[in-house]
C-alpha cells in the first residue's frame, strides 16, 4: 500500500514538470475572452450598420415628401418606402412605426423624449400621428424600429437596453419645410 503512494506521488511529480500542456492553459483562458471580443464587434457592425441604412431611408423618404410626391402620406406608405430603402432591417413592415407631425411655430412644441415604438406585448399597436401638413409648414418624422440582437446573451447584445421581447430600438428623426405648391 505505501509502495503505491510513493509510485503516485512520484508519478505526481513526473507529471507536475512536464510542460507539454501549458499551451492548452492559456487557451482556456483567453479563448473566452476573445470570443466575447469578436461578437461585441460583430454585434457593434450590425447594429450601426442598421442605424445608417434607417438614417439613410427616412432622409431619402423625407425628400420625397419634402418635394411634395407623396400627397397625402399615409403611415403604410411611409413605412414602406422607408423598409424597401433600408434593406438590412429583418421583417422591418412588422417592426417599424413611423411618426409625422408639423411643428406649431408660435409654440416650437418638439416630439416627445421617448419615441413611439412597436410594443409586442400588445394586439393593437400604439397610434402614431401622420400629417402631410401644409404648404410653408415645418414637419418632424421619426421612425421607430425594434431589432433583435444577433448574440443576445454575450458582450454588446447583453448591456443594450431592451424591451421585454429581447429587442432594443433603433430611433431615426429627421425635419423638413413642404414646398409651397
Amino acid at each position: 500500500m505505501i509502495r503505491t503512494l510513493f509510485r503516485l506521488a512520484r508519478h505526481a511529480r513526473r507529471a507536475a514538470r512536464r510542460e507539454e500542456g501549458s499551451a492548452s492553459v492559456e487557451f482556456v483562458i483567453l479563448f473566452p475572452m476573445f470570443m466575447i471580443l469578436f461578437v461585441s464587434c460583430f454585434e457593434s457592425a450590425m447594429l450601426m450598420t442598421r442605424q445608417v441604412m434607417l438614417e439613410r431611408a427616412v432622409d431619402l423618404s423625407v425628400r420625397g415628401l419634402r418635394l411634395g410626391t407623396w400627397t397625402p402620406p399615409t403611415h403604410t406608405d411611409l413605412k414602406k418606402n422607408i423598409c424597401r430603402l433600408a434593406g438590412i432591417i429583418p421583417d422591418c413592415m412588422n417592426v417599424i412605426l413611423v411618426e409625422l407631425r408639423p411643428v406649431s411655430t408660435e409654440t416650437w412644441s418638439p416630439l416627445n423624449n421617448s419615441p413611439t415604438c412597436v410594443d409586442r406585448s400588445q394586439a393593437i399597436q400604439p397610434v402614431t400621428t401622420v400629417d402631410g401638413g401644409l404648404d410653408n409648414e415645418m414637419m418632424l418624422v421619426r421612425a421607430c424600429v425594434k431589432v433583435k440582437p444577433l448574440f443576445p446573451a454575450t458582450g454588446l447584445g447583453m448591456i443594450l437596453p431592451k424591451d421585454g421581447w429581447n429587442s432594443y430600438a433603433l430611433v431615426s428623426t429627421s425635419a423638413f419645410v413642404n414646398e409651397p405648391s
